[in-house]
């Protein structure tokens, strides 16, 4: 019967195996201490790596199906800590109005299928409504659709009028976003709702922001003590907490809080930067979403008021990642991906190189130090035996040239192939 379904596999679904499977590449990367293995075979049995390392140290079995990559690099499967996959790039402002919950869901079944063949194995899902985000997790664990692993936030909560609340349609609409809480208790009610409908982790808004109408960028939205509260509440149930904060204030009050990663961070000051080296804090900064966002935003409908926010918000948060990099603050890739189309994620990482990191600074953001932050660096961020088989593979060195992230050759996820260099 095993013999059969392997069979059946084989001839209905490319990207599933049973068995062994073994890579062959010219270099692997070793993303924790920055070393390129030369002549480098990684061996996959079921979905877990068995064997790492160069082909003087492993043989491979006959009979086990190989792929050589030749002139290639293999790293672990990259990680992107900052995407909206039920967001549409092309929709923004009063025409997201337009999208319902289960269409804005069934496009981010495209969306998943998108970036995982952009070689992004895992992503943290920020923000979506109706928990849309947990039911495509659900979808993908379940093998009915294609997509990276998932960690999910269900609904960002923020304060009525806020970034996190929807500020489109006038009073008559009474129109509130369901991740509107106000008060410490209010917001710890939000946080265990969000966790009985599947919730990893929590994002709320603690500033204004570049896309919502009648919000400043700079302005804080939540109080330390509401922050707190709900820091604490997610904490006791061993969540993590991400927070949306572009000013300084909101920046360091959440890090004050407790927070365990502050998304975009635009305005940060030296002060914040010194908080979150000692808080250990993770600072996600998003800059190369300011490119699509000035160039193709107005097509989108991204509203005047957005667009001349952004012109003044994303020189500044270039140089603050740049400050923040030098003082060696914890970073992790990540994109907002939603706001530009996805599958472009990787387009982030040459902007990183440019504005402060080296190649493997950048590659560690997107594999260890996300896998650090989700807390899962016991099976995901890198090549090494015992861990899931999460891998991709790219021409060339990416630490010579890493824009090659950008055109992903293998993708392997789970131990099951799902992008070929024969079959693209």
């Amino acid at each position: 019967m095993r013999l059969f379904a392997c069979f059946y596999l084989l001839l209905t679904a490319f990207p599933a195996w049973c068995g062994s499977l073994a890579l062959t590449a010219d270099r692997m990367l070793d993303v924790k201490s920055g070393e390129v293995i030369t002549d480098a075979i990684v061996m996959i049995d079921g979905n877990i790596i068995s064997q790492a390392g160069p082909a003087t140290q492993i043989a491979i079995p006959e009979g086990t199906r190989t792929i050589n990559l030749g002139d290639a690099t293999l790293l672990p499967g990259l990680m992107d800590m900052h995407v909206h996959l039920t967001s549409d790039a092309a929709l923004h402002g009063y025409k997201r109005l337009a999208v319902s919950l289960p269409r804005a869901t069934i496009t981010g079944v495209k969306h998943a299928r998108a970036t995982l063949n952009a070689g992004f194995t895992t992503v943290r899902n920020v923000g979506a409504p109706g928990f849309a985000d947990v039911a495509l997790k659900n979808a993908i664990r379940a093998g009915d659709i294609s997509g990276p692993r998932m960690f999910v936030a269900g609904p960002s909560l923020g304060v009525t009028g806020g970034h996190c609340d929807n500020n489109l349609l006038p009073y008559d609409y009474h129109d509130s976003s369901e991740g509107v809480a106000d008060g410490p208790w209010e917001i710890r009610k939000a946080v265990r709702r969000n966790i009985k409908y599947g919730a990893d982790l929590i994002k709320f808004c603690a500033t204004g922001g570049v896309l919502s109408k009648g919000t400043r960028v700079g302005a804080q939205q939540y109080t330390l003590e509401e922050m707190q509260a709900l820091v604490e509440e997610a904490h006791l149930r061993g969540l993590t907490v991400a927070t949306h904060a572009h000013g300084t204030s909101g920046i360091k009050q959440a890090i004050q809080a407790g927070v365990d990663s502050v998304e975009h961070a635009s305005l940060l000051d030296d002060e914040a930067i010194a908080m979150a080296l000692e808080k250990g804090t993770y600072l996600s900064m998003d800059i190369y979403v300011t490119e699509y966002i000035l160039g193709e935003g107005a097509k989108a409908g991204i509203l005047e008021e957005s667009l001349a926010k952004e012109r003044t918000v994303g020189k500044t948060q270039r140089e603050n990642f740049r400050k923040a990099v030098e003082a060696g603050v914890k970073m992790v890739f990540g994109s907002d991906a939603g706001v530009y189309p996805h599958g472009n994620n990787a387009k982030q990482f040459a902007r990183m190189v440019k504005f402060g990191m080296t190649p493997l600074q950048a590659i560690q953001a997107a594999t260890i130090n996300a896998a650090t932050l989700l807390k899962q660096n016991a099976t995901l961020g890198s090549i090494e035996d015992g861990k899931l088989a999460d891998i991709i593979a790219v021409s060339g060195n990416p630490l010579s040239q890493v824009n090659t992230l950008e055109n992903v050759l293998l993708v392997v996820k789970d131990g099951q192939v799902i992008k070929h260099p024969d079959k693209r």
